[in-house]
């Protein structure tokens, strides 16, 4: 009688092989986090700005002319739009979604509209970047002014 054990191999996988499938895994996540096969940062088809044929609620009143102050201007967040006011009686908007990173700005004060992910401000009359990261100003959107409302386009 035989108390010889048999020993069978044991297939490791080899150190490259391992390191190699933990950064494709990685990268694979950051691929899919990154992806989405739209190019709005992140966001749903709902959250593009008014006037580029995706806001929500064309037509709709945003609110009153009088609901916006001179110089600065409201954030109106379920349709992805702040209205300013540069000077009386001129009404503008602008995407209210930060072009550094997709975040929503947050207020408008001092002349600028501010986003409070990375500090970046743009102009109240025009969008164009004051300050921060932001690689380009805030997309115009459509509204219109009748009466005392202000509605999306």
């Amino acid at each position: 009688m035989s108390t010889e054990s048999q020993s069978v191999p044991v297939q490791v996988p080899a150190r490259r092989t391992v390191i190699a499938s933990v950064g494709a895994a990685g990268l694979a996540a950051a691929l899919t986090a990154c992806g989405g096969g739209s190019d709005n940062a992140g966001g749903s088809d709902d959250t593009k700005p008014a006037g580029n044929g995706g806001g929500k609620g064309a037509g709709s009143v945003l609110g009153k002319t009088s609901d916006i102050p001179q110089g600065g201007g409201k954030i109106f967040a379920a349709q992805g739009v702040v209205v300013t006011q540069p000077t009386a009686g001129q009404f503008k908007a602008f995407s209210a979604k930060c072009t550094h990173q997709g975040c929503a700005v947050s207020s408008v004060s001092g002349g600028t509209i501010n986003c409070p992910c990375h500090g970046s401000k743009f102009d109240v009359a025009d969008g164009s970047v004051k300050g921060g990261p932001a690689p380009s100003p805030l997309p115009a959107a459509a509204i219109s002014v009748e009466g005392g409302s202000i509605k999306l386009a």
